[in-house]
């Protein structure tokens, strides 16, 4: 399937130097034009359903792009301390590739407990590069949760228990990612303090806690790291689904620290079509579904941001600064990853990495 897409950014690019003799280049194929330009360009050109397909998966670990205007899907991977074997297309099973191998790095815990910045921005860039090498557009991590108990099954990839230290740390592993052309993914916004009854346990807290313990290194992510996608948590907080928060991604995230990046679910952490389109949702990941297989009665139309959101704009129920708000989200992430062509080639399981 990505071989396909291959082929789409070839014919873009062939299309590139047909029209450039007419000076007729699409706005949004030209590296050089500001990124804005770009993505205001590529929105007059795409229909409703292309920009509302931009936000639901295509593939476990894939969303599309714009094939009919040679805009290339996204490819994720699972992080924060290694590059995740190849999943199949439609399922969860390993798809056996010889040509896959990564470097396992140290847990994030163990990077916490050497209170170590350089060797922060050195193992990010590191591990960049092995996304890159895979051609992976969007490395899930790092994570920065605080530890509320030792039970937390997801410990081990999160940066401490200290606020400070997980802020500090966080920061030059994002920017060590970012300098491959491949965006960080800082998870699990927010308060997904433990696994167990992760999907539905509702956190509450108070205002101080909340900005004194629980967000300052996600605020640090996108002030100080400049981070591209956020991912969003599985649990509730206040009782409303974190992933689709308006507090949370409206109001904080968007809002106050400006964020212009890409609010990612956690896999099948989205519950609600209208509070995922209005409260900050801009892609949907691993929703329970069968997928693309024929016999699925399920598919990825299915998701909350399939066809139902579609039909909701369609019906006034979501206005289309909403849909436009979304879809140039969503081109900014591809325009800084799977469109950018400065990019380095990167590498893999290299002496330097172990």
């Amino acid at each position: 399937m990505k071989n396909t897409f291959i082929t789409t950014g070839l014919l873009a690019l062939s299309f590139i130097s047909t029209n450039a003799q007419n000076n007729s280049v699409p706005v949004y194929l030209d590296d050089k034009q500001p990124i804005e330009l770009r993505i205001e360009d590529a929105l007059k050109r795409m229909t409703l359903e292309e920009k509302t397909r931009l936000s639901y998966a295509q593939g476990k670990f894939s969303s599309p792009g714009c094939p009919r205007l040679g805009i290339p899907e996204l490819w994720m991977s699972d992080g924060p301390h290694g590059v995740r074997a190849e999943i199949n297309w439609n399922d969860w099973g390993y798809a056996g590739w010889t040509s896959d191998s990564c470097t396992a790095f140290p847990a994030l815990t163990c990077l916490a407990a050497s209170w170590n910045t350089t060797l922060a921005a050195d193992y990010g860039k590191a591990i960049g590069e092995e996304a890159r090498y895979r051609e992976k557009d969007v490395l899930l991590g790092p994570g920065v949760n605080i530890y509320r108990t030792p039970l937390n099954g997801r410990n081990f990839e999160y940066l401490g228990e200290d606020p400070y230290l997980a802020a500090e740390l966080c920061v030059p592993y994002i920017q060590g990612v970012q300098k491959n052309g491949v965006a960080a993914c800082v998870k699990h916004y927010a308060l997904n303090n433990q696994e167990l009854w992760r999907g539905h346990i509702d956190v509450q807290l108070s205002d101080r806690a909340l900005r004194e313990i629980y967000l300052p290194a996600f605020q640090a992510a996108v002030e100080r790291g400049g981070v591209w996608s956020i991912m969003g948590a599985y649990n509730k907080v206040r009782g409303t689904h974190a992933t689709h928060h308006k507090l949370l991604n409206n109001d904080i995230l968007k809002g106050e620290w400006n964020f212009d990046g890409c609010v990612i679910t956690d896999w099948g952490a989205a519950h609600d079509t209208y509070e995922a389109a209005m409260y900050g949702l801009d892609i949907e990941m691993g929703s329970y579904t069968n997928g693309l297989t024929s016999e699925s009665e399920f598919g990825y139309d299915d998701y909350y941001l399939g066809k139902n959101y579609l039909q909701m704009v369609k019906d006034g129920k979501i206005p289309m600064e909403v849909v436009n708000e979304k879809a140039a989200r969503v081109l900014r992430l591809i325009f800084r990853t799977a469109m950018n062509r400065e990019k380095p080639f990167g590498s893999i399981t290299s002496e330097e990495h172990y």
